[in-house]
């Protein structure tokens, strides 16, 4: 049961009876009505906006209008009051009997609860990742990675279609350098040259020389006395070795990706030059010069004829390259053709997860796909702020063996992948994240991964002391429950659940999830430790019984720790 979908259609059934007895005259705008959580500060279970909606075109005041509607709203058997706060606001409560009728219909359904089954489904496509391969991942790919695989999550769980995908970039200067780097340690090997040290163009690390290892090792009839004679095939075995390294990380964070979509093939398939065509064709290329950037030393900025892509058409702030000076295609030439063969695959939505240094990137390329799609918001970009690792309130510094960087393995041993991917989404995506080891390893309200699945451990605890196993499926007869408002205050809770994942799949914020469950756990500890003092409040009774109605309550708290758990990838442990 969806309280929020339920009661705006009671709302808006109000409205129409409203009119038909022409208390109102006009129900313009009705599709605009919301039914929301209201503030903490209120005495009710559900707000909604539609006085203030009602308003203008009945030419009423909200109260006015609030005032017509609550008489019909009070004769809801299950409402026991409904107040107008303003500027216009209808706040209803229900009767402690409507929960008893709520609990029921979530328990038996519960495989369905908190999904939008309302909405159209559609196919998305979310890009994230796509690290250069050119090593293992670090820290500042560790968030986006987690948070494009929890939206991913999320919007399966509201039953859309979802292909995860990550695009390799193994084209450019950046693959020569890697495969140049991959080429001395193997030559430091079979013929002991030094590596050098002081070309800012190589790659430090010791993952170089294990790629290097792995190439001889399933490589041995290879030529390795002339580069330029098997650079192509040793940046293929190089850039292999490099995505495999990725994957295993990948693995590690509990995470695997549908699809990896090669630049190098997207080039060499002609896609580039595909779709300039069409840009062309469609009168969005011209040739012409582009003027210094903000900052940039205008005596040394060189202005030169260039084909340009018409992003300002698209709100961008200045049309961009798509070719070199040398005429070959820079790297937003290629990506356009990468967006346009995700537009090729009829996908509804598009999603790039971002890094923090691609902010500045976002306008040109969803520009781009304006221009190739001729749909407005159909790609979508959420970039990933940088996180900062504290231990003992002091900048945190692993061992760098793998370069000069943290790595996500670093990462996930020092703190657990539940850890990392609980942690990684307890703030927005756009703001930056203290991630903090000290108050990660501990057991307390501080560390909110061990605050859950402690929630949830205990919940477990009491099924098994009733010889019950918490996932079982539990059969009560009579929902006929009196309880208690602290108890409602939890159920109040776990009704906010679908809105929690309606807005979450809405606005793309995932870390909405953990905050959620985070709540719901801090409200149920609290209601747990009232047991202490307050013996109606435990679970278990003096004659080792669990009454139905907390089996019930526990139940219905252990259904959406779980949900909510699957969905940011996280374990729920029955023992703590």
């Amino acid at each position: 049961m969806n309280i929020f979908d339920l009661y705006k259609k009671k709302i808006i059934e109000i409205v129409e009876k409203a009119k038909s007895e022409k208390n109102i005259i006009s129900t313009d705008n009705i599709e605009k009505i919301n039914v929301d959580i209201p503030p903490n500060h209120f005495d009710c279970d559900i707000s909604t906006n539609v006085a203030m909606i009602l308003s203008k075109p009945n030419n009423k005041s909200p109260i006015e209008i609030a005032n017509i509607l609550i008489k019909l709203i009070m004769t809801d058997e299950v409402v026991e009051n409904a107040t107008v706060a303003k500027p216009g606001f209808i706040n209803i409560k229900f009767k402690s009997n409507f929960w008893n009728k709520f609990l029921k219909d979530i328990i038996s359904k519960n495989t369905n609860y908190g999904i939008n089954l309302n909405e159209n489904k559609k196919k998305y496509l979310i890009e994230f990742v796509s690290a250069n391969p050119t090593g293992p991942l670090h820290v500042g790919h560790c968030r986006g990675a987690i948070l494009g695989d929890v939206l991913s999550n999320l919007i399966s769980f509201n039953k859309h279609q979802v292909t995860k995908e990550y695009y390799v970039n193994d084209h450019g200067n950046q693959i020569l350098h890697f495969t140049k780097s991959v080429y001395l340690r193997i030559l430091e090997i079979i013929k002991n040259t030094k590596y050098p040290t002081d070309d800012p163009n190589l790659y430090p690390g010791d993952y170089i020389i294990d790629i290097a290892k792995n190439i001889l090792k399933n490589n041995k009839d290879l030529d390795f006395n002339n580069f330029d004679k098997i650079s192509k095939k040793l940046t293929k075995l190089a850039v292999f070795e490099s995505i495999n390294l990725i994957k295993l990380n990948l693995n590690n964070l509990g995470i695997s990706h549908d699809n990896f979509v090669s630049e190098t093939d997207l080039v060499n398939n002609k896609e580039v030059d595909k779709v300039i065509e069409k840009l062309k064709k469609n009168n969005f290329i011209y040739s012409g010069k582009i003027k210094a950037p903000e900052g940039e030393d205008k005596s040394k900025w060189v202005e030169r004829n260039q084909l340009l892509f018409k992003s300002t058409d698209f709100g961008d702030d200045k049309d961009r390259a798509l070719q070199k000076e040398d005429k070959s295609w820079t790297y937003f030439a290629s990506d356009v053709a990468y967006h346009n063969n995700k537009i090729n695959r009829k996908f509804d939505i598009l999603i790039n997860i971002l890094g923090a240094d691609h902010a500045g990137y976002i306008k040109r390329i969803v520009s781009a796909v304006d221009a190739l799609s001729g749909k407005k918001n159909k790609l979508v970009c959420k970039v990933s702020q940088l996180v900062k690792l504290i231990k003992d309130n002091k900048p945190f510094k692993m061992s760098k063996r793998k370069g000069d960087y943290i790595t996500v393995e670093d990462l996930i041993n020092e703190v657990g992948k539940d850890a990392v991917r609980f942690i990684m989404l307890s703030r927005s995506s756009d703001v930056e994240l203290d991630f903090d080891f000290t108050k990660v390893k501990e057991k307390s309200k501080d560390n909110p991964l061990y605050y859950v699945q402690y929630c949830y451990a205990r919940i477990s605890s009491v099924f098994r002391n009733i010889n019950k196993n918490i996932s079982d499926e539990i059969k009560i007869q009579n929902y006929n429950f009196n309880y208690t408002n602290d108890e409602i205050k939890i159920l109040k809770k776990i009704s906010q659940w679908p809105k929690c994942i309606e807005i979450s799949t809405y606005k793309l914020e995932p870390h909405r999830i953990a905050v959620y469950l985070y709540e719901l756990s801090s409200d149920f500890h609290s209601y747990w430790n009232m047991g202490k003092e307050d013996k109606s409040k435990r679970f278990i009774n003096d004659n080792n019984i669990v009454s139905d109605d907390k089996i019930v309550l526990l139940k219905a708290v252990s259904n959406v720790i779980k949900s909510g758990m699957n969905i940011i990838g996280a374990k729920t442990p029955e023992k703590m």
